[in-house]
């Protein structure tokens, strides 16, 4: 079936079903940001293959809802489909429900997947429509149009060693228990993967560059439940598993679980990290205590273990971005190397360290225009040739046992422009200002992203993501429930958490750039007027200085710049080769 011929078959179901307006989400059951094959419902239905976006049909209508990131991309992939881009103004807000209830008569009926959707967006419809008379059905059409559907995922999981995850499994849970004493509630049920990874010490292969498997969690007074196909485990996990009192309920069970519990109980939900349908399964006269999950906030302080095993996964990948970059340099104009190409080389550099488990995203290998595009796929039609002149930006990570790499570099290719040189600067100094940043306790992270756009703003630039994100150990390279960016995320950083710096400039159909580096939040000092804070850099792959504008930036900036690259030589020389050795030393040369 043509994407066409696909929206037709839903339209024909739609008004079967008497249903006016169906809405398609990206999401599955436990709301992960990248999702199994089995839940990819808009690629199939639109061909859309970007990480966010609605689709909403009507009989009259048909769009997809995305933010400035992939506007681009959305135009290309949605021609002769059927779909219409609307344009996001505010990102990640459900704008499309303002648009039903101005579009929808009253009696009208909207359909989508309970299962699907958040607990906080349904309650926000239900709120927004309900008030025009609009009514709300779950309801899924896309199945029975979806023929050729791939099963859930059946990889096996594992439990990553107590010595290599910094606590056991019992200790995670008293902790969690605390939490949940604090939050006065008895009961807590967990969908988000990375959130019972962490809480289990269990990995596995169910969605592609996120080590996790597919599961839910329940907490009781006097037990811990865990929701998986008892089968992915082996018979070693499944006994340590219950001798640190967790006793296994298949995976399909957790529905029937969640009505069989106590009229009476006091359970803790994080209503955007729970679908609507398994919220819906809960005793109506249960109080519902709405939160972050308490595990959110608990994995994301990395304790001494797990920044021991994160700085050895930064020597691995700085040795492989090491010896990329310079098989780059002495390959290029010799032999044809493309976006696609040179992303696989990067891959076969990482898959050569021993510690090596995937990668935690799929690369960003964009040169020139395509990498203006901040979250540019490369795909056989858009794959470039690099050469000639102009800026290759690679954005990549790596999995390693046991620690989540993210990076993103700019590589000058021939003569650059004056443009693109002070591009390159401006967004070094966003780095450079996040990096060195000293800032009271309590700080949050909207207030870290001004002063990382600062050097940006006084230009006139700004970029429409955000500044940086929380990184997983060994997990999800997503995660919170930390942040910088403009959002008001009231979450102040804190001793411990690992969050990636990443401005960036893009000049659509010319060049981006963006430059990242993970830091991670440790103490600085004491005063009389409080706690104060800064970032140590983790990350270890020297910043390319060959076309930086030097009247740009500040003495400090130079400074830190200088060191920074003088740090990167210091710890990769001794795994590298004298001749690697060598080459990295000339990058890395004071400005």
């Amino acid at each position: 079936m043509t994407f066409a011929e696909k929206l037709q078959a839903l339209r024909q179901l739609m008004f079967a079903q008497q249903v006016d307006a169906y809405i398609i989400t990206a999401a599955d059951p436990h709301i992960s940001e990248y999702l199994p094959e089995h839940y990819k419902a808009i690629p199939f239905a639109c061909g859309f293959t970007g990480s966010a976006g609605t689709l909403v049909i009507t009989q009259d209508f048909a769009g997809l809802w995305t933010d400035s990131r992939y506007f681009t991309q959305a135009e290309a992939q949605l021609i002769g489909t059927g779909y219409e881009l609307v344009k996001l103004k505010v990102p990640h807000t459900p704008e499309y429900i303002s648009w039903l209830s101005k579009v929808l008569p009253g009696g009208a009926k909207v359909g989508f997947n309970h299962k699907l959707i958040t607990v906080a967006l349904a309650q926000e419809m239900q709120y927004s429509l309900v008030q025009c008379a609009i009514e709300i059905t779950d309801v899924d059409l896309i199945s029975t149009v979806w023929l050729d559907r791939v099963g859930l995922p059946v990889e096996n999981a594992f439990l990553i060693d107590e010595k290599a995850a910094g606590l056991s499994i019992s200790a995670k849970i008293s902790q969690l228990r605390a939490a949940l004493n604090i939050n006065k509630a008895d009961y807590h049920f967990i969908s988000s993967l990375d959130d019972i990874a962490w809480l289990f010490n269990l990995r596995g292969k169910d969605v592609a560059y996120n080590p996790v498997t597919l599961s839910f969690a329940l907490i009781t007074p006097t037990a811990v439940k865990l929701f998986i196909d008892k089968q992915k485990l082996s018979r070693t996990d499944v006994h340590t598993l219950n001798q640190q009192g967790v006793t296994l309920y298949p995976y399909e069970e957790v529905a029937n679980e969640l009505k069989n519990l106590p009229e009476d109980i006091q359970i803790f939900i994080d209503p955007k990290r729970t679908c609507f349908g398994l919220f819906e399964c809960l005793p109506k006269s249960a109080k519902i205590i709405f939160g972050i999950n308490p595990s959110t906030h608990l994995k994301s302080l990395k304790n001494d273990t797990e920044i021991s095993h994160i700085r050895k996964a930064m020597l691995h990948d700085g040795v492989a971005l090491t010896r990329f970059f310079k098989w780059m340099e002495e390959h290029l104009g010799r032999e044809e190397i493309t976006e696609w190409s040179a992303a696989e080389k990067l891959v076969a550099f990482r898959a050569e360290q021993a510690s090596f488990a995937g990668l935690s995203f799929n690369t960003i290998a964009g040169y020139n225009a395509n990498g203006a595009l901040p979250h540019y796929s490369v795909t056989a039609e858009s794959n470039q040739e690099i050469v000639g002149n102009g800026l290759f930006l690679v954005d990549s990570g790596g999995q390693y046992l046991y620690g989540t790499t993210d990076i993103t570099r700019v590589m000058p290719i021939g003569n650059c422009s004056a443009i693109q040189s002070d591009d390159y600067t401006l967004v070094l100094k966003g780095l450079i200002e996040g990096s060195k940043l000293i800032f009271p306790e309590g700080t949050k992270g909207y207030q870290i992203d001004s002063i990382c756009r600062k050097p940006l703003w006084e230009h006139a630039i700004n970029f429409g993501h955000g500044t940086g994100h929380g990184i997983g150990f060994f997990l999800n390279v997503h995660e919170g429930p930390q942040n910088i960016s403009p959002a008001n995320v009231d979450v102040a950083f804190k001793t411990g958490m690992v969050t990636s710096i990443e401005p960036g400039i893009y000049r659509p159909g010319k060049h981006g750039v963006r430059i990242e580096n993970l830091v991670l939040c440790v103490p600085k000092n004491n005063s009389e007027f409080g706690e104060f804070l800064t970032f140590e850099t983790l990350t270890l792959c020297f910043i390319d200085t060959t076309i930086i504008n030097k009247t740009l930036l500040a003495p400090d900036q130079i400074a830190w710049l200088n060191q920074y690259n003088q740090t990167v030589f210091k710890k990769l020389q001794p795994m590298l080769t004298e001749e690697e050795a060598k080459w990295l030393e000339m990058k890395c040369q004071p400005v």
